[in-house]
């Protein structure tokens, strides 16, 4: 019974390492590439969100006095 068990734990642990040799991994130019993708969209979604923040306050402000 105990070598059934450590027959499919080396099994599983084969399958790992063929599934790993499978994986592509992004070349450096990609992840910087990447990157600035990310951080540019952040910033503007960023100035978008705080100019509509600053519209909707002004509006409030003016419907409310």
């Amino acid at each position: 019974m105990a070598e059934g068990k450590s027959g499919k734990i080396s099994d599983f642990w084969k399958g790992i390492k063929t599934e790993f040799k499978k994986i592509v991994w992004p070349t450096k130019d990609d992840i910087i590439k990447q990157t600035i993708a990310v951080i540019s969209s952040s910033i503007v979604l960023g100035i978008i969100i705080s100019i509509l923040d600053f519209i909707f306050k002004f509006l409030l402000n003016f419907v409310l006095k």
